[in-house]
This record gives structure tokens, C-alpha cells and sequence, in this order.
């Protein structure tokens, strides 16, 4: 049901350099300052493109965010017009004006991408930008979002859902996930690293992943897995299979397979796949070593196995990648 990566907007050839968020009254701030950092900092000395960033609003008058203060958008809507991609940061209540709303459904008419930061989704839902489509939103908000918007495909707690046009991020921090989504569609992994290592977040976690973690702070410090998920990054072509990861991790297969997805909310296969195509990426854009050899570097041992997960990741082949990203 869930797709990492589609093809949208790599088969149409365009290139995000252009974003506008939408502000309103009742704009969330963590949310709206998400989308800042994802988009809105120059980071051109690092080799990030530049992107033409800007807050827009209905008017200039001051908006009362979520949290009590006010703040002012220096754009109107009209920016929103001229934007690759529009972003929508979570709102208190979930409804926009008209005004707004009529400037979303413009940018979607003329094939601009949408993206949600949490209850930013039901703004999408008003502007009719979900039905049919796969989308999410705050865990605590989907049973919500599917009973006001029932033609909508609402995915509860994954961390963001791509439906290609569309993409919608679950609660607060998911937001920045989703965006490195995007940045890693557009400009490929090292960009999109370069900006996860500024922002000090992790590079990767895929849209499927659970929002909510069973046990986001460990029992104690021995029992924490991050030394090991660090062994594995730092050892890909190693075996990584449950039995080999339990053994190392002193603990049975089927407790550390439990144990694993309560700290990382996904599975160990799952998770070690993608650590493997997200470094194949890195080695096909940033080296001229055959596919053969980075198969072997990362761990799928030969170049039609990696073939097999990048295509079902990625949407596209080792080479075709290599084509389109390789600096």
C-alpha cells in the first residue's frame, strides 16, 4: 500500500527552486518552523542548491499562531502562484480561509506539489486535494481525517505517505522527514544528507516507519540498540541477518526482533534494506565504480539484487539514478 519514492516529479525533468508556505491564523510554529529549516535556509556553501523561499499569508495583518503570539508574513498570496512546492504547516482546528484554500487548488491545477505537516492535511482535505489519494496525518488525528474526509486513503501512523502530487507528513518532526523525502527526490541522497547532518537529525527514516515509537526512551542505557544500528552503518556488506544482529546483541531472535521494532518501529530487514539502498545512492552519485562493486560495498552481494531493492525503492534503476544524480 505505502511507496517509498514514485517517479513524481523525476519523469516530468522538474526541479524544485521554489517554495511557498502558507501561514494563517492558528498556524502551529514548531510546524511552520519545520518547514523553514527544511527549505527556507541558504546552505549554498555546503553544495545544497538555492531555493527561492517565502512565508506567505492572506493579507499582512498580524496571525495569532497556536501558541499565543503573533507573527507577520512579509508575501501575500500571490507568491503562492509562482511556487514549485506548497507547504502546509499544521493549523489549530484544521480549516483555512477561502482565500487560502482557492490559492492551494490553484497551485494544484497548474502542477505545483503539495505537502502537509501534520493537521496542515486537512487543510488539503478542504481544498478536495485527497480523495483517491493515500495520505496522513498526527496519529491522533487520522481517525478524524478519514471520518471528515472519507474519500481520502488515510495510512494511520506512518510518518509520511508520497502519493506523487501530494505529500503528507504525520506529526511535527515527521514534517522534516517528509521534506527530506522530497530534497532526496529532487537533488538525490548527498543533498539531502548535507541537510540532515545541518538540521542534526537522522538521514533516513522511510515514510512506512511508525510514527509512534513503543519504547521511545530505553528500559536503561545497556539495553539501548543505537551502538549496534551504528555497527551496522559502519559495516553494511557485514550479515546482517536477525539471528547474526540478535547474536551480537546478546539477546534471542525473537526478542530483539521485538525489541528492534519497538525502538526504531520498523523491522530489521526493513531497516538494514534501506540503509543499503540510501548508501548505494551515495556511492552511484559520488564514485564511477561499477554496480557490481557497490553492490558488494553495501551488502547485496550482486548487482541484480541491488537492482532489485533500488528499483522498488527508488522507483528507477541503479543506472538511471546514476544518470540523473551523479555530480
Amino acid at each position: 500500500m505505502f511507496v517509498d519514492f514514485l517517479p513524481y516529479p523525476c519523469d516530468s525533468g522538474r526541479v524544485l527552486t521554489n517554495v511557498a508556505v502558507i501561514a494563517f491564523d492558528g498556524v502551529a510554529p514548531f510546524e511552520l518552523g519545520i518547514l523553514c529549516e527544511a527549505f527556507g535556509i541558504d546552505r549554498t556553501d555546503d553544495g545544497v542548491p538555492a531555493i527561492d523561499f517565502a512565508v506567505c499569508a492572506e493579507d499582512d495583518r498580524p496571525m495569532r499562531t497556536s501558541m499565543g503570539f503573533t507573527l507577520q508574513a512579509a508575501h501575500g498570496l500571490d507568491r503562492v502562484a509562482e511556487a514549485d512546492l506548497v507547504a502546509i504547516p499544521a493549523i489549530k482546528g484544521g480549516m483555512a480561509s477561502d482565500a487560502v484554500v482557492d490559492a492551494i487548488r490553484a497551485a494544484a491545477a497548474r502542477g505545483a506539489r503539495l505537502m502537509s505537516v501534520c493537521s496542515g492535511s486537512f487543510v488539503l482535505g478542504q481544498a478536495g486535494l485527497l480523495d483517491g489519494r493515500e495520505c496522513t496525518t498526527h496519529w491522533m488525528h487520522t481517525e478524524r481525517l478519514q471520518r471528515e474526509y472519507p474519500l481520502a486513503k488515510v495510512v494511520p501512523e506512518v510518518l509520511y505517505v508520497d502519493a506523487g502530487q501530494v505529500v503528507t507528513g504525520a506529526g511535527s518532526a515527521a514534517g522534516l522527514d517528509a521534506a527530506l523525502h522530497i530534497w532526496r527526490q529532487e537533488y538525490g541522497a548527498a543533498v539531502a544528507n548535507t541537510i540532515a547532518r545541518r538540521a542534526v537529525v537522522p538521514p533516513y527514516r522511510d515514510g512506512g516507519q511508525a510514527q509512534y515509537i513503543a519504547r521511545a526512551v530505553p528500559d536503561c542505557d545497556a539495553d539501548t540498540l543505537r551502538p549496534l544500528l551504528t555497527w551496522i552503518l559502519e559495516n553494511l556488506a557485514e550479515d546482517h541477518s536477525v539471528e547474526a544482529l540478535a547474536k551480537r546483541a546478546l539477546m534471542s531472535p525473537r526478542t530483539f526482533a521485538r525489541r528492534f521494532r519497538d525502538e526504531t518501529g520498523t523491522t530489521p530487514h526493513h531497516w538494514v534494506t534501506r540503509q543499503r539502498v540510501n548508501a548505494a545512492e551515495e556511492l552511484l552519485e559520488r564514485t564511477e565504480q561499477p554496480i557490481e562493486w557497490i553492490a558488494g560495498e553495501v551488502g547485496f552481494g550482486n548487482a541484480a539484487t541491488l537492482r532489485h531493492h533500488f528499483v522498488r525503492v527508488r522507483g528507477v534503476s541503479p543506472q538511471s539514478y546514476r544518470r540523473q544524480f551523479a555530480c
